[in-house]
């Protein structure tokens, strides 16, 4: 998913047009780091004045009795898992499910807290993260930019391969400051996602304001998606907007194999919920059955991508561009191996935001139509690759991707 310009890396497959681009009641979609009956915590009707929650509260700030569980993310074209969405869990006995822990919290003033202790949860077991897979966090705006909150984000360093989601319980009160966090933590190498895209506060102005990396569809835009032509349409729409804004697509709370199948066809590339695989302990995979389903799906597409299409081509630092004595393009990479830049065959370096930069598991039709939707009408030489951490792998040729299409490759 978008944010060219900042060439981030991407943790996952790639975006909407990028791989192309149940059990458990139906609802909303709470918080993140709360769960709902897809999450397979059921909520209680425990009061928030119950007299046990400041000690609970206490225990939960000094990171006891809280662990985070994964729900895996699956990239639709390929059948495997590339990415986890982190779930605040409680050990403590009872019946306070996540959501009445969280709304303690708030209550009590101390939702900033639990906040940055379920964030501290969730990054525990980065380190051990699956290869080519990302990690995505929740945390609300309302207290992103809260001290405790900023220090827990200090405190854990580089950020690459961490989207963090930004859940839609309460409208933005002050943008600025908000955009000011936002913009640091993508310089620490963290992704930016938009939870609930098409509910709640989660509106236009909202995705056009944050230019998400990462826009997840409401669930209710998904449930029987197969069944209703209105929703469908209405993804395309949302999926035409996240081509623009160079953003991944992921539809949450996917409950059957209809629901996976038409949003596979549509060219989703991301899908979760409780047909591919429930939220658990670090790090569950995805169904084999279910995944040859999806690539048997991939295949009847003829989803090919731009790995088989993939050249080499001169590479060269960001400190010094001119360093490589290429006669051809040369692309420039940052500390990190992320390709920021491409200097052609006159000289002239461009920064990547005015070329395409797409994971190298886009499908090549995707990838065709990802240029042909650019504001500025141009079309680049070359179509830059990159792997699941958004590090370089390679070109593909503009021409290679035509004469592909056109039967020839």
């Amino acid at each position: 998913m978008r944010q060219r310009r900042r060439g981030a890396g991407r943790g996952g497959a790639s975006r909407r047009r990028g791989p192309r681009h149940a059990h458990g009641a139906r609802g909303r979609r709470g918080r993140g780091a709360l769960p709902d009956r897809r999450d397979g915590v059921t909520s209680s009707s425990t009061s928030v004045d119950d007299p046990h929650w400041p000690s609970l509260l206490d225990a939960a700030a000094r990171d006891v009795g809280i662990e985070a569980h994964y729900q895996p993310i699956v990239d639709l074209t390929r059948g495997v898992v590339v990415g986890y969405e982190a779930l605040a869990r409680f050990s403590e006995p009872g019946p306070r499910g996540p959501d009445q822990w969280f709304a303690a919290a708030r209550a009590a003033g101390r939702l900033a807290e639990l906040e940055a202790a379920a964030l501290r949860a969730a990054l525990r077991h980065r380190d051990a993260l699956p290869v080519n897979t990302f990690l995505t966090v929740n945390l609300g705006p309302d207290v992103l930019t809260h001290p405790v909150v900023q220090r827990t984000l200090e405190e854990a360093g580089r950020l690459d391969g961490v989207f963090i989601e930004l859940t839609e319980h309460a409208p933005i009160g002050s943008w600025q400051p908000l955009l000011e966090q936002l913009e640091r933590l993508r310089e620490a190498g963290a992704l930016i996602a938009m939870d609930d895209a098409g509910a709640g506060h989660a509106g236009l102005n909202t995705m056009l304001r944050l230019r998400p990396d990462l826009i997840k569809l409401d669930r209710d835009l998904v449930t029987d998606v197969h069944q209703d032509e209105a929703k469908r349409v209405l993804l395309e729409m949302v999926g035409t907007l996240a081509d623009r804004l160079d953003a991944w697509l992921l539809a949450e709370g996917i409950e059957t194999w209809a629901e996976t199948e038409v949003l596979a066809r549509m060219g989703i590339p991301l899908g979760q919920g409780y047909f591919l695989a429930r939220p658990a302990p670090p790090w569950a995979g995805l169904d084999p059955d279910t995944a040859l389903k999806l690539m048997s799906l991939a295949r009847e597409s003829d989803a090919s991508s731009l790995r088989y299409l993939l050249q080499t081509c001169a590479t060269a630092s960001a400190d010094d561009p001119a360093a490589s004595d290429s006669p051809g393009p040369v692309v420039v990479l940052d500390v990190h191996s992320r390709p920021v830049a491409l200097r052609d065959a006159t000289g002239v370096t461009t920064a990547l935001w005015d070329d395409i930069k797409v994971n190298l598991d886009t499908p090549i039709a995707q990838a065709a139509r990802r240029a042909l939707t650019r504001t500025d009408g141009r079309w680049s030489e070359l179509v830059v690759c990159t792997d699941n951490a958004g590090r370089y792998v390679g070109v593909v040729p503009m021409p290679s991707i035509v004469r592909h299409l056109a039967g020839e490759g």
